[in-house]
């Protein structure tokens, strides 16, 4: 494979999967499909799902006869199942070295003690900082693809030289990503991390073009560029506005933070007194949108929320971080059903301490307990499908992928990962009275639902096996599955 192709692009051979699928292709809707037979064309595109019939050879049936094909058996042992790879809505990626730090401070205090000091790092201050930025990256990356996530919306920083290496390295390794750099040209608390308006759009302008030239001109992109204001306080009105116009000329994409902390929205206030709230912020300057992806949202006003149905904007919740930064409990089911606005999952490293969105899913469902507890009302807890829909489906909808990906479905890309409860190393003990063995059996379906209900609130990384992105193999952590490569006999 030539090394200039990315490898969301490089070639694969037609793949028949048989196994159990779970997924959530419609809001509180988990959807078990037992011994599924799912087809993946040479652009990693599902062309077949449909059941398997209890055929010890699918490969030989009709509609496959005579095709060149592989048959890929992942239904060997009763606790592995397929779900649709993970979508990562919000994650600072130069943050990675610096989970776990900072616990004790409010968010703005927060950025100026830890994050803005590292995140400059990444700029010319550091003489060495490619080398710096590749490692991190690097392992940034493989990590959130160990846990399955598939696709993922990425903050940078300031610098344009390391975001389009952190670009490459998303083509090179195979996950699906929107790449963008932080746009600052106003940071009067740390005046040494910001750029001047010319050079945060020339430097955008630079990443949009190297962008598109990694996809090799294909719908199907390896990574695209995001619009990236930092958040209001980051961002001069003139930076704004030009923002808003570029995302409208390239047709790309927007994703910014709001509401994460109390003093952050009284500044803004301050700031932008002409401004009703700090969503109406955004909207002056045309950045929100069907396109917007808005982090936190912890404390939106019943305005700031029909500004955001009305717009069509997605929110990323991101409940580790603003737990671990003690910034509020976001009452997303109210998000979700009262007000209509889509939610996706975020990890926010390094706000967020969890890496994967499996966990985030976890703490989604949890911070809506505590928030049922303290107001008394259980209908705001979220349930395991309701966050499986948001680590996947919601996620989908928000990066404008919803027919693409987040569910199995003909005509959708196999974005996936392979869930095995009996992975070596694994922290999920299943017994042998709760193993779901023939799909024919009455209590299938309910052992299946229970083995999920405890992949979700004990699995981790362990547990992930293989991942597919586009179709394309991108982890592979183990080999215990069988492969039948055949030739066509046309």
């Amino acid at each position: 494979m030539s090394q200039n192709i990315p490898k969301i692009h490089s070639p694969v051979p037609y793949t028949l999967y048989r196994a159990s699928l779970v997924h959530t292709p419609k809001l509180g809707e988990l959807e078990i499909l037992p011994d599924m037979l799912v087809g993946v064309d040479s652009k990693g595109v599902i062309d077949c799902l449909e059941p398997a019939s209890g055929s010890s050879n699918p490969q030989e049936l009709p509609r496959f006869k005579g095709k060149q094909m592989r048959y890929v058996d992942l239904h060997g042992t009763p606790c592995q199942f397929l779900v649709p790879g993970f979508i990562d809505t919000h994650i600072h990626a130069p943050q990675y070295p610096n989970i776990g730090i900072g616990s004790e401070l409010p968010l703005l205090k927060w950025l100026e003690k830890h994050t803005f000091p590292l995140e400059t790092q990444f700029t010319d201050e550091n003489p060495d900082k490619m080398a710096f930025a590749e490692e991190i990256y690097t392992k940034c990356i493989d990590k959130s693809l160990a846990n399955g996530t598939t696709t993922a919306s990425y903050f940078t920083t300031i610098d344009g030289e390391t975001t389009s290496l952190f670009a490459d390295l998303l083509a090179r390794h195979g996950q699906r990503g929107f790449v963008g750099k932080s746009c600052i040209d106003c940071n009067p608390d740390f005046p040494h991390y910001e750029e001047s308006y010319e050079e945060c759009v020339e430097s955008m302008e630079t990443l949009i073009d190297h962008c598109n030239k990694l996809n090799c001109g294909k719908s199907d992109f390896a990574v695209k560029a995001i619009i990236t204001p930092r958040f209001a306080l980051s961002c001069t009105r003139e930076l704004m506005t030009k923002l808003g116009s570029l995302a409208k000329e390239h047709k790309l994409p927007i994703q910014t933070h709001i509401s994460e902390n109390k003093d952050e929205i009284r500044l803004v206030r301050e700031n932008f007194p002409e401004c009703e709230n700090y969503a109406s912020v955004y909207d002056k300057h045309s950045l929100l949108g069907p396109s917007t992806i808005m982090a936190h949202s912890i404390h939106l006003s019943s305005d700031e929320r029909e500004l955001f149905r009305k717009s069509g904007c997605s929110i990323s919740h991101c409940p580790p971080s603003n737990s671990f930064l003690t910034s509020g409990e976001a009452p997303v089911h109210r998000y979700l059903y009262e007000d209509k606005i889509n939610v996706s999952l975020g990890t926010d490293l390094s706000g967020g301490y969890e890496q994967s969105i499996l966990g985030v899913a976890r703490s989604a469902i949890m911070v809506s307990h505590h928030l049922a507890m303290h107001t008394e009302n259980n209908n705001v807890r979220v349930s395991i499908a309701e966050a499986l829909y948001m680590a996947t489906m919601g996620g989908a909808r928000a990066c404008g992928l919803g027919d693409q990906v987040g569910s199995f479905a003909v005509g959708k890309t196999f974005d996936a990962q392979l869930i095995d409860l009996d992975a070596p190393g694994t922290n999920v003990d299943v017994f042998a009275f709760q193993k779901p063995n023939k799909p024919e059996d009455d209590d299938y379906k309910e052992k299946l639902v229970h083995l999920v209900y405890r992949w979700v609130f004990s699995g981790d990384d362990r547990n992930c096996v293989r991942v597919w992105c586009n179709g394309r193999t991108v982890v592979n952590k183990e080999n215990q599955w069988v492969y039948i490569e055949r030739e066509s006999k046309e």
